[in-house]
């Protein structure tokens, strides 16, 4: 292989480790990490990546942890390979992602072959969040990508047009027009994102207010306030209960649900990160004494921007 300073742009990037024999559960695991990335093995001269700064970053921390396990590891830039030619390396990473890309597309007929009542509502999902993980690693587009896209499309449209089943009380948006909102004071996630849901979906000409419990507004509708109103319900966050109770089937709102579920809750119910980064934003602006309303402001807007770029995840597929 050839091999050239970082500083000089190379195509690959190869990463060559040794551990200690008596270290087996961290060579496990960092073998499971070269496999999430999307590494490709070279028998014996270490695994390979194209270069750009995602891929050499995370070779750079599983460098550092192979060394914090007594083990060596190395990051090299490459220009090339002794034994393959760029197309040839190129195709063998093409390979990895459409074998990734049938097997969903195998799953994805098995989910659909039952009648729909019997589907697993949270197939959707797991297909949805498999198909993001394997976009992630397709480093030069496989081309199954489009076919498991529109598949994948397909069966959400479908699961989207099964009926819903009802709430015992469905909420009708007519009975909650130019209201006013209350919730708790410092908004956190679910609040915000509740917030940006009841103005674009349900009264577009709400008002928000906060208050603690002992000082809610004799009208005011209160939403997340660990009483009354609309807040969690059995295993939903408010975000997902205002969803459910107001029959939003917009499948951009659907992903943002499963953001908030997570942040909110903790529980990884759906192995989504996002809602954690705004969460944390929303907390870095109550530290520097923003207001209520001036948090709630800024949050919504975010939140609206998140909103519109959804359609642009995946290559236009909404997660």
């Amino acid at each position: 292989m050839t091999i050239t300073n970082r500083k000089r742009e190379a195509p690959w990037l190869l990463f060559i480790l040794s551990l200690p024999t008596k270290r087996a559960s961290q060579r496990v695991e960092v073998w499971r990490k070269l496999q999430r990335y999307g590494a490709i093995p070279l028998g014996n001269s270490g695994y390979l990546l194209p270069n750009n700064p995602v891929c050499r970053e995370r070779f750079e921390w599983l460098a550092t942890a192979t060394r914090s396990y007594s083990g060596e590891a190395s990051v090299v830039a490459v220009q090339a390979i002794d034994n393959f030619s760029h197309a040839q390396l190129r195709e063998k990473f093409i390979a990895a992602s459409s074998a990734q890309y049938q097997e969903l597309l195998r799953e994805a007929r098995r989910q659909a072959s039952p009648p729909m009542p019997k589907r697993s509502p949270a197939a959707s999902t797991a297909l949805r969040r498999k198909f993001l993980q394997i976009v992630e690693t397709d480093f030069f587009t496989s081309p199954f990508r489009k076919r498991a896209a529109e598949t994948l499309e397909a069966f959400e449209a479908q699961s989207a047009a099964a009926p819903a089943k009802p709430s015992d009380k469905p909420a009708h948006s007519r009975r909650y027009q130019n209201q006013l909102w209350v919730t708790r004071h410092r908004p956190g996630v679910d609040r915000v994102f509740s917030a940006w849901l009841l103005r674009r979906f349900i009264d577009r000409r709400g008002r928000f207010t906060f208050a603690s419990r002992e000082s809610v507004p004799a009208k005011a509708i209160p939403f997340d306030m660990f009483q009354g109103g609309f807040g969690h319900r059995g295993e939903d966050c408010t975000f997902e209960t205002l969803v459910k109770e107001f029959h939003i089937r917009d499948r951009k709102v659907r992903a943002m649900a499963e953001m908030v579920h997570d942040a909110d809750l903790g529980d990884d119910k759906f192995g989504r990160k996002e809602g954690f980064g705004i969460d944390e934003v929303l907390k870095g602006w109550g530290k520097q004494q923003m207001s209520d309303h001036e948090i709630l402001k800024r949050g919504m807007a975010m939140i609206e921007g998140l909103y519109h770029s959804l359609h642009r995840m995946a290559g236009n597929a909404i997660s």
